[in-house]
Order: structure tokens, then sequence, then C-alpha cells
């Protein structure tokens, strides 16, 4: 048997589950409580209360039937009936209308037991005054009408056992809330912290909660700052070994310059020029990882200041809408070399770009599209790897970079919290690229 649509209903946050677990066992006491109260005891106090006024009614209507003249019954009904506790009448002008109120349990018992005692039992008034009890009984001597009060036949007051136990549940759920509030709150900043440094973010957060919490918390510290210095690391590597190629790179294109042309050196200038985009997309690199500044910037006005740098030339860039409205803390300079990457490879591979973007309350996307020849899907994440070239995917006569430019935008991304998605463009043709970043 599949219980499937159960998970699908179970809570999915920790506190809400956590308190699922504590109000099942409450209630479930509660409901049995209750029903042992309401089934067993109460209705077995109310039967054996009821049956204890049977033999004074009994005795009542055995004297009443006695009784020779109507004089005589009303000295039984004020001589014996009425010492007990119990009002009589002989008229049959008395109106006794049958009702009971719809929750009255003790009634329900009370009716069930003097019904099955007595066999010519007529209308039973539980509904007119709920502190006493009136039935019609047809006798020898006649109608006769009995009352008492509702307290002879049922215990006083019995909801006030109930009322204590959900007053007393109520009262012990309420601080176990708090306290399940208070030991659900460090794994809370945990997961805040945790998810502000997947976004990029470097949040503050101290250790605290129960012991497991706290070694949970101690081992994300610590992880945190072996990645900051794996980071800090690799981007110093980078920065420092492009800078230090930079000058022999820079000799040997003097050097080739002062040598006579030939096809060979246009070779090694053609390897010298590459190698330099190389190193250029290094720095790039290294300066988009050490450059972590965040700023509220608007996406929209974003994307159109990356489009107009290339309205004055002759390519064919636009930016084409923008759904939702909003601001966004990200990395600036960052978003905007990835926009730029995107772009350039949509005009070196193709003639057209159009670029969109999307605002949404978790996410924002840069979308760019072009007309050139696509990347196929079997390549795509081949693609995002660090120095892969699939010119012979695309379009080797338009040009070929060095194989760094879609994974330095996947890796803005990924330090955003978010990821790049490659897909055909259904308008264009060509590729489309989703720049997504948490909000």
């Amino acid at each position: 048997m599949s219980f499937a649509w159960l998970k699908s209903l179970t809570p999915r946050s920790l506190f809400a589950r956590a308190a699922l677990i504590l109000l099942v066992p409450i209630l479930t006491i509660q409901i049995v409580v209750s029903y042992v109260f309401i089934q067993r005891l109460y209705e077995n106090v109310t039967t054996q209360m009821t049956d204890s006024m049977l033999p004074v009614i009994e005795y009542v209507i055995e004297k009443s039937e006695a009784a020779a003249t109507p004089a005589a019954r009303q000295t039984v009904f004020r001589d014996i009936a009425r010492p007990m506790g119990l009002n009589v009448t002989l008229s049959r002008e008395q109106d006794v209308v049958e009702g009971r109120r719809w929750f009255d349990l003790s009634g329900r018992v009370v009716a069930r037991v003097i019904r099955g005692h007595f066999e010519n039992v007529g209308p039973m008034d539980l509904l007119s005054n709920h502190r006493r009890v009136r039935f019609l009984i047809e006798t020898e001597a006649g109608p006769m009408v009995f009352g008492f009060q509702r307290e002879r036949v049922s215990a006083s007051n019995p909801h006030q056992l109930l009322v204590l136990m959900v007053f007393v549940a109520t009262i012990v759920t309420i601080i176990s809330f708090l306290f399940l509030r208070n030991q659900v709150r460090p794994i809370r900043n945990l997961a805040n912290a945790a998810a502000a440094f997947g976004k990029g973010h470097n949040a503050s957060y101290k250790p605290s909660g129960a012991t497991e919490v706290r070694q949970a918390g101690t081992a994300f510290l610590e992880m945190r700052a072996r990645i900051e210095r794996s980071i800090e690391q690799r981007t110093l590597m980078l920065s420092g070994v492009s800078h230090d190629l930079r000058t022999p790179l820079t000799r040997m294109r003097l050097s080739l310059g002062l040598l006579p042309a030939s096809p060979e050196i246009e070779a090694m200038t053609r390897d010298v020029d590459e190698m330099q985009d190389m190193l250029d997309s290094f720095l790039e690199f290294a300066e988009i990882g050490a450059s972590a500044a965040r700023e509220t910037v608007d996406p929209e006005a974003l994307a159109r200041r990356v489009v107009a740098k290339y309205r004055d030339s002759s390519d064919d860039v636009r930016l084409l809408g923008v759904e939702g409205a909003g601001q966004v803390e990200l990395n600036a300079l960052a978003i905007e070399r990835a926009l730029q990457n995107l772009i350039g490879n949509g005009l070196r591979y193709g003639d057209r770009v159009e670029v969109n973007v999307a605002i949404a309350d978790r996410t924002v996307r840069f979308r760019v599209e072009d007309d050139g020849p696509g990347i196929p899907e079997n390549l795509r994440e081949e693609a995002m790897r660090p120095f892969a070239r699939l010119d012979a995917a695309r379009n080797q006569d338009r040009g070929g970079g060095v194989g760094l430019g879609l994974s330095i935008v996947r890796d803005i991304a990924r330090q955003h919290g978010g990821t790049l998605r490659l897909d055909k463009s259904e308008t264009m043709g060509g590729l489309q690229a989703d720049i997504i970043v948490a909000r």
C-alpha cells in the first residue's frame, strides 16, 4: 500500500513537523480521555443515578393508583412525592413537549433509562428548563407528569473535567511551542547562513543551540573558511601567473615585430595573441573572484547599461523587454561582465543578439539569445567547462575564444547562488543562455 499521498500532506519545515509531532499525541490523548470519560464514566454514573430514581417514581405511582379519590392522590403527591423531591400532577391539560439539546449527552442517557424501565412513558421535556427533568407517564390513575431536579440523575458540572483538561493541554502546548521555537531557531540560523554563503554572502553566524547543532555550525564555519581560503589562493595564483606572463609575452611580440614578415612569424604572432587573450581571461576571472562587493541594483537598468555599450557600433544588440520589477542585491560588475561575455559570444557566432530580463520573487533571469548555429544538446555541458572550445559545433570562420567565456559566466552565476542554462532559442534559432541568480 502506497502512502505517497500522505507524504504530500506532510509539512515541509522542521518547525511545522516538530509541531505536528507535538500536537498529534496531545490531541490523541484528549480524544481518548474524552471518549472514556463521556462514554464510560459519565454514562455509567448517569445510568446509576437515574436507576436510583426509578424506585421512588414507582412508589409514588403505586401509592397514587391505590388512592381511592383524587383528594387522596393529592395527599400522596404532597406527603410522599414532594419530600422525595418529586413534583407530580394529574392534570390532562398539562403541556409536556418532547425536546432535548443535541449536545445533551446525559439527557439522552436519562431518557433511555426511564423509557426502558416504564412502558407508558410519553413526551419528555429536557429543553425548556435544562436544570429539570419533566416527563409524562400513563398510569391507571391517569396521566402523571413527573418533574425533578436534573442533578438528581446526572453529575453536576460534568464539563469541568473536559474544560480543565483542555485548559491544561493548551498551557502545555504553548509552553512546548515556545521551547520548540527556541530549539529550531539555531537550525534556521544555520540554514540561513549556509543559504547566504551559497549566494555569495558572508553572513554573520555564531553556533548556538543543542550540542549537535553547535557541532554542525562549527563544521559549517570551518568549511566556509576553507572554501574562502581556496578561492583566495586560486585568485592570487591566477592573478600572479597572468601578471608574470605578461612581460615575456610583450617581449615576444616586440621581437616578432622586428623580424621579417613570413608565414611562420604570422603563425607565431597569432599564438602570442591567443596566449594574451587567455591571460586577459585569467585576469578577468581573478578580478571577478576578488570583487565580491555587492550592491542593490535594478536588473533592468543593469541590462540596459550593458546593451547601451553596443549601441554606437554596427552590432545588432537589443533589449527586448523586462518582466516584473524590483531591486536585487548582487555584484553588478560581475553580472555586467557575464552579460558582455554572452553578448560577445553571440556576436562572434551570429549577427543579432537579443536580451531580456525576468524578475521573480526568488530569482532574476538574464536571457541572451543569438541567431548563430547554437550548441548541440550533448555538448552544452562540455561547453561550460574551462578551456572547452567547440569551434566545430559553432563557426570557426567567425573567430574563436580561449574556452573560458561560458565557464566564467557559470562561475559568476554560482557566486550569486544561481546557475547558467544553455538551450536552443525558439525565436532566433541560435543559442539561448540564461543567467539565473537568487534574490
